[in-house]
């Protein structure tokens, strides 16, 4: 008996061995660089193939080594910072800066300021649209678009919108999408026309901020307050699942390998979701630190990373006013499977 049962739990064992390695693991933290300073901070962006990391930081960009965690430089001389862009095999990089009502192109190797672009009101998400080779900085008070030339670096159109932009996504095939806050809609942009071609209803979502798009399968996920992310048809617009995320979202992101969405939540978690299954279950909430709800996928590394600080305690004469920073506490947040 047992010379016919050994080739059988060999093979099961051969088997499960198979299903534990195809399953992917969770996430969790690797990494706390502590990078210090002082002031809000707002989107950061991962680039794999430089291994930096890009960190919108009140009046300037830090940028972090992401093999040693150390900052090798910044880009200095801003008044309120938001997003930034890295259009790909370029040598320039452009931030958002809302104090100054202008887009700021600075050079990848020096840091150095190259030109400062007038956009609208308030610039804050921005995206590179690659058939155009334009710019797209959504201007959160004029509450429009501002469509930058980058051959010319210069402002080619401002498009209206119906509210107060978020976060934007290109699909790299000539459309922008951008979350709209205030009116908990989606508006679909034709880079070629320059002109709106859709606002659809975010159901069950309300203050949508972060976007994150899966360019292949063609959908957008907005992560809301109320403790939903938003699944759009990027095609169509019908609403497809709201799954349940953490509390206080800033940012999504996406996992195209592995069809998983991401939500950063300032709640201090991070939450994980199957966008390969039917009903898009959450399948880890990882725990992070309060305030990180910015946050940026390295598909390269597979690596989220994320930014916080630590706070003073609230004052009990004003509880509800937004905790003090600790000065020099600044931290990136770096989770790995």
């Amino acid at each position: 008996m047992l010379h016919r049962l050994l080739p059988k739990l060999a093979i099961s064992a051969l088997f499960a061995g198979a299903v534990a390695a195809s399953a992917q693991a969770p996430f969790h933290l690797e990494h706390r660089w502590v990078i210090g300073g002082e002031g809000g901070w707002d989107y950061i962006v991962a680039d794999s193939a430089a291994h930096r990391l890009y960190i919108t930081h009140m009046t300037k960009v830090d940028v972090v080594d992401t093999d040693t965690g150390k900052v090798i430089g910044q880009v200095t001389g801003l008044t309120r910072t938001h997003g930034v862009v890295l259009p790909p095999g370029s040598k320039v990089g452009y931030v958002t800066d809302g104090g100054a009502n202008v887009v700021v192109a600075f050079d990848l190797q020096s840091f150095a300021t190259v030109a400062k672009i007038p956009a609208g009101t308030n610039p804050d998400g921005a995206t590179y649209e690659p058939v155009t080779n334009t710019l797209w900085a959504f201007n959160g008070r004029s509450s429009n678009a501002t469509v930058i030339d980058l051959a010319k670096m210069a402002p080619v159109a401002t498009i209206p919108l119906p509210g107060k932009p978020e976060f934007p996504q290109a699909d790299g095939k000539g459309t922008v999408f951008v979350n709209i806050e205030d009116k908990n809609v989606i508006v679909r942009l034709d880079a070629k026309t320059l002109t709106a071609t859709a606002t659809w209803p975010l159901t069950g979502c309300d203050s949508p901020s972060g976007l994150a798009i899966d360019t292949t399968g063609m959908r957008l996920f907005s992560v809301c307050d109320g403790k939903k992310m938003a699944v759009t048809d990027a095609t169509t617009g019908k609403s497809l699942a709201t799954p349940t995320i953490g509390d206080g979202p800033d940012a999504a992101g996406y996992d195209a390998k592995d069809q998983q969405a991401f939500s950063s939540n300032g709640e201090g978690t991070l939450t994980v979701v199957d966008a390969g299954k039917p009903g898009y279950p959450v399948v880890q909430t990882v725990a992070t630190e309060k305030g990180a709800r910015t946050m940026s996928y390295d598909p390269a590394a597979d690596k989220i990373y994320l930014v916080t600080s630590k706070f003073a305690a609230p004052d009990p004469a004003n509880p509800k006013a937004r905790p003090a920073q600790i000065p020099g506490t600044f931290t990136v947040l770096v989770l790995g499977r």
